[in-house]
């Protein structure tokens, strides 16, 4: 982007041929003017997030002040309204009782594996809450609570995590690509999807969300720097939980924050309370009318914290010690949200009774659906690899069929042998 001395976008001179590409370029500049000139700053502010990150609710559960919520010019919001934040915490209730579920099931072996996002459920339920039934949402495999309030079955939710050979919803259907292990994989998937919308002339705005650990990675620079180029509907969500498995945020990068990130690709970026949810929905609401609007594509940092291990088949009592956990308890998304709600008389114990036995309910559904037994059929395993298999597949399906068939008639012959 071409900045002039007083920060606006200069325009191409009068005659001058211009390519597509030009014709692109000046498309983003003038978006990027436009935004400027809307919020009454320089485009520097415009796109280096806040001093300080939005925060709107206290861990008290107390309404901040304005001068104390965060905001100056330019990055300045609104409460969301009531009945949305009533719904995100009946969400932050559920998904917390389902973190909590998704445990115990690992423990008792119903489940294979299981990354909780206990203490992070804020920045899920905002990610889901924030999109239009059009819009995409690329998730993490830490996302799981994002994807159920986005609308998929709990069960086939958690259907990857239980071991099964596919992913157990149907991403096209809901608009929600597949949580899968590779990391920042799917931020390209998502860059991928808002480029195919924007060629289409959809009206369609992509989610992309990715953890601390995943700026690190190449996939993170491509995806964001092919999004500002092309000047894409995309919203870079970063939950920012101060360890990428075992490595902390400073040994991963020194930049100011994650969030000044975005203005080396030439959007912007902001910094949010992640344990928040009304700054969170106010923060990812505005960003995603940036992008709808013609913004081009913004990253938005959450600082939160994950509260357990990476996985159950993790430690983190090696990297991290019991006083900084208790420090982030006292910060709990859903306690802090609870405590809002009560004093401004949006939710009295009648109300609270009724979320937490539909959280059961969601509870249930899980322990039922993911004890059930799975037919399994190892031709499953050559099925799906490709629409036309491979004369190797072939092969070694037929190898495959001629092993268990033999396996099958000695079986048989034991069987009439000890009659």
């Amino acid at each position: 982007m071409t900045i002039s001395a007083d920060h606006t976008a200069q325009q191409p001179a009068a005659g001058r041929a211009t390519s597509p590409t030009a014709d692109n370029t000046a498309a983003s500049e003038n978006a990027a003017s436009e935004a400027v000139r809307k919020f009454g700053i320089t485009v520097e502010d415009y796109m280096l997030p806040a001093r300080h990150p939005i925060q709107i609710v206290g861990p008290d559960g107390a309404l901040n002040a304005h001068t104390e919520q965060g905001a100056q010019p330019g990055h300045e919001y609104g409460l969301p309204g009531d009945a949305e934040l009533m719904a995100a915490y009946e969400q932050l209730v559920v998904g917390r009782r389902v973190n909590d579920q998704n445990s115990a099931l690992v423990r008792q072996g119903r489940m294979a594996v299981y990354p909780s996002s206990h203490g992070q459920e804020a920045c899920q339920v905002a990610a889901a809450l924030c999109l239009s039934d059009g819009d995409w949402m690329f998730p993490t495999y830490r996302d799981s609570v994002a994807v159920m309030a986005r609308g998929v079955d709990p069960v086939q939710t958690m259907t990857l995590f239980r071991g099964d050979w596919h992913g157990g919803y149907d991403p096209a259907k809901h608009k929600v690509g597949i949580q899968c292990t590779p990391l920042t994989t799917q931020l390209l998937h998502a860059v991928g999807v808002a480029h195919a919308a924007k060629l289409r002339g959809e009206d369609t705005v992509v989610l992309a969300m990715c953890g601390d650990g995943a700026t690190s990675e190449g996939d993170f620079h491509e995806a964001l720097n092919f999004a500002a180029v092309f000047h894409l509907p995309v919203v870079f969500f970063v939950q920012n939980n101060q360890y990428a498995i075992s490595v902390p945020l400073a040994h991963q990068s020194v930049a100011p924050s994650l969030a000044h990130k975005a203005v080396g690709y030439g959007m912007a970026g902001e910094r949010v309370d992640g344990n928040d949810i009304v700054a969170l929905l106010a923060v990812l609401g505005r960003a995603v009318k940036l992008a709808r609007d013609g913004s081009g594509p913004l990253l938005v940092e959450a600082h939160t914290y994950r509260m357990q291990a990476h996985t159950n088949a993790d430690d983190a009592t090696r990297y991290r010690q019991d006083s900084e956990v208790a420090e982030w308890v006292a910060k709990d998304p859903l306690s802090r949200m609870k405590t809002y709600l009560t004093e401004r008389g949006l939710l009295d114990d009648d109300g609270a009774a009724r979320i937490a036995e539909k959280a059961e309910t969601v509870a249930a559904q899980l322990r039922e659906g993911l004890g059930e037994d799975v037919p399994v059929d190892p031709q499953d395993l050559f099925k799906y690899v490709f629409s036309a298999p491979t004369p190797q597949l072939k092969e070694q399906s037929a190898m495959l069929a001629d092993e268990l068939a033999r396996d099958a008639a000695s079986a048989t012959t034991s069987e009439e042998s000890a009659r």
